[in-house]
C-alpha cells in the first residue's frame, strides 16, 4: 500500500488519472488549474515513486497510472464554508433590543 496524504497536489492528480484515461499532461494541468510545468514536475517526482508512466509521443504527453494501491491518509478538510442559518428567535431578541427612530 502507498499512503498519499490527503490535500496534496500527488492526491490530486491521482484522482483524476483513476478517473479519465487516457489523459495528458496539458489536460491535468487544465484540471487542476496549475501551470504544464508545476504539473510535468509533480509527474516526474510520481514517475519516480513508480506510481505513473509519462509517455511521450509526438505532439502530446500522456500519463498512465501504473499501480491502484493508494490509501488517503490525513484529515479531511471542508473545501467550502457552510453559511448557518440564525435562528428566529436570536432575530426577535435583536429586533426588541433595537432603539425605535423618534
Amino acid at each position: 500500500m502507498i499512503e498519499i496524504k490527503t490535500g496534496t497536489m500527488e492526491e490530486k492528480i491521482i484522482k483524476i488519472l483513476q478517473e479519465f484515461y487516457p489523459i495528458t499532461v496539458e489536460e491535468i494541468s487544465k484540471k487542476l488549474h496549475v501551470s504544464k510545468s508545476n504539473a510535468e514536475f509533480e509527474l516526474i517526482k510520481l514517475q519516480s515513486k513508480g506510481i505513473v508512466e509519462i509517455e511521450p509521443l509526438p505532439g502530446k504527453t500522456f500519463v498512465r497510472l501504473l499501480r491502484h494501491d493508494f490509501t488517503f491518509v490525513g484529515r479531511r478538510h471542508q473545501k467550502k464554508f457552510i453559511k448557518r442559518k440564525r435562528s428566529r428567535i436570536a432575530e426577535k431578541e435583536e429586533d426588541e433590543n433595537d432603539i425605535m427612530f423618534g
